[in-house]
């Protein structure tokens, strides 16, 4: 009798996770909710009702690779990566370059990463161009990595990149941010007193090409998910050094996605709410 019960959750909980999508299933789904704006579940856990897309361009910045459809977020993502890319322009660091935001309705893509499925994580790349990219490069850009397997790239790590990190860092509404272990070791190395930003920035493999932004729940996103908070002070101390005594690892290339996270019940109603029904309730 126990052996039945707990074979019957388990498949009820397979299930629940079938019934909230695989990765393809997400990946489909091409147009938002149109209901209010709700962050539900986690970073790698999760999906967004009522997501709004950031134009392909506009003041100070530019959208990567738009044909892949990943330029979708909370209100509140889109209104702060338009904030930071004016603030950027406003002090010449150049063109701030979006790259993945998420789906229209979250949830897990179908390549490439594990996180970017509530609508509150954003990567932006830390190549600034002064001029414009023209559509094809715009469709299939070029990174430029700041960090090699011996360090930090000073031919092209410089002062406008730090800047637009700490920009980022310093929003309140920014729960943390992911670079790689060494940028982090140089931000530390050139902050002056006033540190506390430098708690928000987190190192992690990869990210020498970008930098990846997550912000924190959102006013009126009730099931969505908090990270534990960052753990106090600057982070450059035995923390850091731990990520540097390892080596440093690239990026990995964007791999078809084979995990299926279990998500939040809600989020079964927002990848399956129809095309038509979408356009009922915006009406």
């Amino acid at each position: 009798m126990r052996f039945r019960f707990l074979a019957a959750a388990i498949l009820g909980l397979a299930a629940s996770a079938a019934q909230a999508g695989a990765p393809q299933e997400w990946s489909a789904a091409k147009v938002p909710t149109p209901e209010a704006a709700a962050s539900i579940g986690s970073a790698a856990a999760g999906c967004v009702a009522g997501a709004v897309s950031l134009p392909r361009q506009g003041t100070g910045w530019q959208v990567l690779r738009p044909q892949r459809n990943r330029f979708w977020g909370h209100p509140a993502t889109v209104a702060f990566v338009k904030r930071l890319a004016g603030a950027a322009a406003a002090e010449r660091l150049g063109t701030v370059l979006v790259g993945d935001m998420g789906q229209p309705r979250g949830g897990p893509m179908s390549s490439g990463h594990a996180s970017h499925q509530n609508g509150l994580d954003v990567d932006l790349w830390f190549r600034l161009p002064h001029e414009p990219l023209d559509a094809d490069e715009l469709a299939a850009p070029k990174g430029v990595a700041m960090v090699t397997l011996k360090g930090l790239d000073r031919n092209h790590w410089g002062s406008a990149q730090a800047r637009l990190v700490e920009l980022a860092a310093r929003s309140p509404e920014v729960d943390r941010l992911f670079v790689n272990p060494p940028i982090k070791a140089e931000l530390c190395r050139i902050a002056g007193r006033d540190r506390d930003w430098l708690a928000k920035v987190r190192p992690w493999w990869g990210h020498e090409e970008h930098f990846h932004i997550r912000l924190a729940c959102p006013v009126g996103s009730d099931d969505c998910t908090p990270q534990h908070p960052v753990p106090d002070g600057d982070g450059c101390g035995a923390e850091l050094q731990s990520w540097l005594a390892k080596p440093t690892l690239p990026s990995p290339p964007d791999r078809p996605n084979h995990r299926n996270p279990t998500l939040p019940a809600a989020c079964r109603a927002v990848l399956h709410q129809t095309v038509r029904e979408a356009s009922a309730q915006g009406r």
